[in-house]
């Protein structure tokens, strides 16, 4: 008679709410392979079929929401989740129904989504609509203000402020964007600077000051690399890189959200409390970190048989691989603390 199994302690768990890409490099695809990279258990509710490749989208294809709902239940029903994400939700129906879930609680009072990060997925980098235009207006006033965190690249921070509201031209107001964000009911903000010109990028990451405690300065006299600065009842802190000249940034957005994902499930299955400024912001640098080396690594690929106008994946693996080519290798595998260390690189956002 052979004897039980040892109970083992569960690994974190995150949930991928989103669409497909069947080339791999966006979308569930991405999550899932982020998500195997960073340790993480990934579960996933998919919102849509999309037909795309490196050269772009050339076909969505909705689910209808009765079966979305199933997804969502058939994982939440079963498993314990940490942290989750949504990317593309397409339709108004759809936004809503995950504000559902989120509002839905265990046992604990904590959101059967977890720590959810929102990466408002609104229009392909090849200019396809992913998300219904009546379904914006849901996502500014019901989703964000559910989510711990959204994840904006410029044009979206633009389009979640107002139609007509003019995409940042400068560091200056993406500063002022991402404050703006936070006082119209967003927790905690991720504006992405991949769109920004020049060698050098920055992301603004704008903190609810009531959210937690952080160690604020003068934002006119403490430097914006590192240091967290305080605008009224906002705090900031910036993540700054430089661009890797590289066409290949497919899915960067989608890589960076579940990422994050995957770092805030970890935190929060070792019970870490998430709604600290600082927790969040080890959460968001260990996430640059590691799409900056995947980026790196990915950046000389030809995947595509024509490589005019392609743009190819991140390589989402490269933690986990060693390449005989030497682009990387196993010292690479240095763990989250040490993610903290670099973060020297990074291109463009989804």
């Amino acid at each position: 008679m052979t004897s039980p199994a040892p109970a083992c302690p569960r690994p974190p768990v995150a949930l991928s709410i989103a669409g497909t890409d069947p080339s791999g490099g966006a979308g569930i695809h991405a999550d899932l392979k982020a998500f195997t990279a960073r340790a993480v258990y990934g579960t996933t509710v998919i919102t849509a079929l999309v037909a795309q490749n490196t050269h772009g989208v050339s076909r969505v294809y909705p689910i209808d929401t009765d079966f979305v709902a199933d997804q969502f239940d058939s994982v939440l029903d079963d498993m314990p989740v940490d942290a989750s994400k949504t990317g593309m939700l397409g339709s108004r129906e759809l936004v809503e129904l995950a504000v559902d879930r989120a509002a839905r609680t265990r046992k604990d009072g904590r959101s059967h989504l977890g720590f959810l990060t929102v990466d408002p997925v609104m229009v392909a980098t090849s200019g396809h609509r992913l998300l219904e235009r009546d379904a914006v207006s849901a996502v500014r006033d019901l989703l964000t203000p559910v989510a711990q965190l959204i994840t904006p690249n410029i044009p979206e921070a633009a389009l979640l402020l107002g139609d007509d509201v003019p995409e940042a031209a400068d560091v200056s107001q993406q500063r002022a964007q991402a404050v703006e964000l936070v006082r119209r009911g967003s927790r905690a903000v991720l504006l992405k600077g991949g769109h920004m010109l020049g060698d050098r990028l920055v992301d603004v990451l704008a903190v609810a000051a009531a959210t937690g405690t952080a160690t604020g300065t003068s934002a006119a006299t403490a430097p914006w690399s590192g240091e967290w600065t305080r605008d009224g009842d906002v705090v900031l802190r910036e993540f700054h890189h430089r661009r890797i000249a590289t066409p290949h940034t497919h899915g960067t957005g989608c890589t960076l959200s579940a990422a994050i994902t995957a770092e805030t499930a970890a935190a929060v299955q070792a019970g870490r409390d998430m709604s600290s400024p600082d927790a969040i912001a080890d959460a968001v640098a260990t996430a640059l970190a590691y799409l900056a080396r995947a980026i790196r690594s990915g950046s000389g690929w030809r995947l595509a048989y024509d490589p005019e106008g392609a743009h190819g994946p991140v390589d989402h693996v490269v933690d986990l691989t060693i390449d005989g080519r030497g682009q990387h290798d196993a010292r690479q595998h240095d763990g989250r603390q040490d993610d903290r260390r670099q973060l020297d690189g990074r291109q463009g956002d989804a």
